[in-house]
């Protein structure tokens, strides 16, 4: 792999765990980007994170990083309450900003980047959508070989029963719909090519988090398509999507966390036999969907492509997220306009 001969200059916001092990190396990894420095609220712990990532500076405060005029774009992996306020500093400061998902605590939040200066670019950090597996399994839809493409379904879950992790803390933005719940309903979005109409949704919610640990939604897009899922912070772990047409059904093993530089597969079943006898299967060389992403932005900055997702697309899951949690209140379905 040669890296650009300009490439992007990184700066990461904290030591948070999803940069440190998935996004930093995935920088590393990738053609257009180097993680040139690090920031956290003590010096100490960004120096030592800094100097185990190999990343050149480290800062003990974010807006010492974000002050770095020699920094182009900056990731966001803060807590999700800090996602929208240090996007907004970060874009004041004139840097381009991958903010982890979900992009916001809700759609009204959401809704203020979309008044960023459009010379600086904000998305939020889905890197699923940039995994050949993904793209691979959305060539086939479109081939015809399932036939019409009419349900999805897919299943998300972990267990996590830390009262100090900030999956559980419901103030800032824990749970399980909007840490993993919007991986399957961007699942839908990307694979029928459209938006849902209307949501219904069954939350479970544990007695001392006050967080939805266990959540099942039905999303309705139309035409008799639809996406059902199920996602839980206190279950096995366990991940799968299926797609399923009128000719054959499409299996993606390991749709979200796919291992970086690993290869992975997609099964494909016509339903002549039963227990999946008729399978076939079709390999996806190995892949850094991180890297991948990276390099989709990357370009994007460098003015080579146009960037495929940007805030209109994080509004836009916020507010199917936030339908579901209407679905809950009103306990009936809710439509989206």
């Amino acid at each position: 792999m040669t890296k650009d001969q300009n490439p992007i200059r990184w700066g990461i916001l904290s030591t948070a765990k999803i940069g440190a092990e998935k996004v930093i190396p995935g920088i590393q990894h990738s053609k257009t980007g180097v993680a040139a420095a690090m920031a956290s609220r003590g010096l100490e712990r960004a120096q030592a994170a800094a100097s185990g990532l190999g990343i050149e500076k480290a800062y003990g405060s974010y807006e010492e990083l974000l002050a770095d005029p020699d920094i182009d774009a900056i990731y966001n992996p803060l807590p999700n309450h800090l996602h929208v306020p240090m996007t907004l500093k970060a874009v004041e400061a004139g840097k381009h900003v991958l903010c982890e998902k979900p992009v916001a605590l809700n759609a009204e939040e959401a809704r203020q980047l979309l008044d960023l200066p459009k010379d600086r670019l904000v998305a939020e950090g889905f890197m699923v959508r940039a995994h050949p597996q993904w793209i691979r399994a959305r060539e086939i839809i479109r081939s015809g070989a399932l036939g019409e493409l009419r349900a999805i379904q897919s299943f998300f879950s972990y267990f996590n029963a830390d009262p100090g992790n900030i999956r559980n803390k419901a103030d800032i933005g824990g749970g399980a719909l909007l840490d993993i719940g919007c991986y399957p309903m961007v699942a839908g979005r990307y694979f029928f090519e459209d938006e849902p109409k209307r949501v219904l949704s069954l939350i479970d919610r544990d007695p001392d988090f006050g967080t939805d640990r266990l959540t099942s939604a039905l999303l309705d897009f139309g035409q008799g398509r639809r996406l059902d899922f199920t996602v839980s912070t206190q279950l096995v772990p366990y991940q799968r999507v299926n797609l399923f047409g009128s000719k054959a059904r499409l299996e993606i093993m390991v749709p979200f966390n796919a291992l970086q530089e690993s290869e992975t597969t997609l099964r494909i079943d016509d339903g002549s036999g039963f227990a999946d006898v008729s399978a076939t299967t079709e390999t996806v060389p190995p892949s850094d969907q991180y890297a991948e992403l990276v390099d989709v932005f990357g370009r994007a900055i460098k003015g080579e492509i146009d960037l495929p997702y940007g805030p209109a697309d994080a509004v836009q899951n916020m507010a199917i997220l936030d339908a579901m949690f209407e679905s809950e209140k009103q306990d009936g379905w809710v439509s989206l306009s």
